[in-house]
């Protein structure tokens, strides 16, 4: 491996800068509530009385692998790893139209959907700042050395 495909690793990284550890922790946040949330409605599925116990114990199972995505990613943002950036910034975009859909409700779903929505937008505002990709080690388009 050459010195530019080598993983950075946090020993030879520089000071991580505050907007990569507020996407990290907002990233981290998300896959939390992901967790709580899965948990919570798999539990009423099997101790409460639900319309469907397959369908809550299938939601809150899916629920629970899906908070697998961000959590790995936060840790990666963490760490300064340069994959993490791709699963964190597709776990904002599934999260637009989750918050889309909760603010065309007519519910206590509104303030729900606005919370998801301004994290989401804050934490991909986080993620492609220059300071944040360069953290990374991401290269943009352009801007990969001479090959001679």
């Amino acid at each position: 491996m050459t010195k530019e495909q080598t993983p950075t690793t946090p020993e030879t990284a520089g000071p991580r800068p505050r907007r990569l550890t507020y996407a990290a922790a907002l990233t981290a946040l998300e896959g939390l509530a992901l967790t709580v949330g899965g948990v919570w409605v798999l539990v009423l599925g099997l101790t409460g009385d639900p319309d469907d116990r397959r369908q809550a114990v299938t939601l809150g199972v899916t629920l629970v692998l899906l908070a697998l995505l961000p959590l790995l990613a936060a840790r990666g943002l963490f760490a300064q790893r340069s994959w993490s950036r791709g699963p964190s910034v597709i776990t904002q975009i599934m999260a637009l139209p989750v918050a889309y859909s909760l603010l065309q409700a007519d519910s206590i779903a509104i303030p729900a959907g606005i919370a998801i929505a301004a994290v989401a937008i804050a934490t991909l505002v986080f993620l492609i700042n220059p300071a944040t990709t360069q953290a990374l080690g991401i290269r943009g388009p352009g801007s990969a050395p001479d090959q001679k």
